[in-house]
């Protein structure tokens, strides 16, 4: 909790952390919309992870441009003009007149969340390196606020706004309005030249040192993203609640992701990165057991273990890169969290095509199985490769 605190009380951590906040709650209020989407446009399940798809596209059309424009503007100007254009895009996906134009919105929003994403990590990474601190699992924390924040303000307001599109106008024009007041506090920052290190140009030869963390990485980004756009249909679809309530489990997920991110540094401390990863796997798994029985209640209490669960995977999986061995600090988790934002916008995509050949369950039971796969990868590899550096 200490570096909760030191966030709350510094406008300087303050403001790159509120970054992670406003672009998932940016994501939390769209996502309310998907069950107008569908049936606005009459979509099957398929047709979805399809548009869905066009966002991940869009994110690996931007990655091979962000070290460059990073750069040249610098790490902290690129962090919030990705902010601002993001949130710009984000007002497209709801006034979308057909479904082609649908998928370019989402093309186009991509493209900017994962600059955006790419840039935020790396300015987080450059203040805990510069300063001396360990920030990550909070801001973290914040990213999943900002899904609290959008999914729950959202279910409130849903019923309020004739138009959608006036719902996500007033949210991105509170982004903005809060960017171009907060970005005077990190714009300037930029990465520090590299001394006596010259990285490899080899992505094979970067990407080998941190493959386990990588596919970790992928597998929890994976269902986070599943999560995070399919959990409402899971309650309208297969559980059948009203759309109103549809948005609770992302609402419960996002909340006990918070207040597990907010823990996590102290859990850390005290059992180790890898036995931490290990333990949220196993409450992840038992999370979905529950979501599976397709009770509104349990289902609802599934979502908020689901969440504490994943909750501290992904900052111990950065917290490990930084130790990795033959390759720079930065560019490794540059790598893991690169791989791992990919999961986040594949698994939305895969699980809609799952779900059009079968049914949403099976989806989720893919989903069980992805988190026993990197429980199995932390026991027999990162056990052996970073146990030794364990707290």
């Amino acid at each position: 909790m200490k570096s909760l605190q030191l966030i709350l009380s510094n406008l300087k951590y303050f403001a790159p952390s509120w970054v992670f906040s406003s672009t998932n709650i940016l994501v939390g209020t769209w996502i309310l919309y998907l069950p107008h989407i569908k049936m606005k446009f009459e979509l099957n399940d398929s047709q979805i992870g399809l548009a869905l798809f066009f966002t991940a596209c869009g994110l690996l059309a931007s990655i091979p441009a962000v070290p460059y424009i990073n750069k040249l503007l610098g790490t902290g100007r690129s962090t919030k003009m990705g902010m601002i254009l993001s949130a710009l895009l984000y007002n497209l996906i709801l006034v979308a007149p057909n479904y082609a134009l649908l998928c370019t919105s989402l093309f186009m929003t991509g493209v900017f969340s994962g600059f955006t994403d790419v840039s935020m990590n790396a300015l987080v990474s450059i203040i805990e390196k510069r300063d001396k601190l360990n920030l990550m699992s909070a801001v973290h924390g914040f990213f999943s606020l900002g899904g609290f924040i959008g999914a729950g303000i959202g279910s409130l307001l849903i019923g309020k706004f004739s138009n959608p599109s006036y719902h996500m106008l007033l949210i991105t024009s509170f982004i903005i309005l809060t960017t171009l007041l907060l970005a005077k506090h990190y714009e300037n920052i930029i990465e520090p030249a590299q001394k006596e290190h010259k990285e490899s140009t080899s992505i094979f030869k970067n990407i080998m040192p941190v493959l386990g963390l990588s596919i970790v990485a992928f597998i929890i980004m994976f269902n986070e993203g599943a999560v995070e756009h399919w959990s409402n249909l899971f309650l309208f679809d297969i559980v059948q609640v009203s759309e109103s309530q549809a948005g609770l489990g992302f609402v419960t997920f996002s909340l006990t992701m918070t207040l597990g991110r907010f823990l996590g540094d102290g859990i850390s401390y005290k059992i180790g990165a890898v036995k931490t990863i290990a333990y949220g796997c196993i409450i992840a798994m038992v999370a979905y057991s529950l979501i599976l029985v397709s009770n509104f209640y349990i289902s609802v209490l599934g979502y908020g273990v689901l969440g504490l669960g994943l909750s501290v995977i992904v900052p111990e999986i950065f917290r490990l890169a930084g130790r990795a061995v033959h390759i720079s600090t930065s560019v490794a988790i540059s790598v893991v969290s690169g791989i791992g934002f990919v999961g986040f916008l594949i698994g939305p995509v895969l699980l809609g095509f799952i779900s059009n050949l079968s049914d949403l369950i099976m989806s989720y039971i893919f989903l069980l199985t992805l988190v026993f796969t990197a429980f199995m990868i932390v026991i027999f590899h990162l056990r052996k490769k970073y146990i030794t550096s364990q707290n």
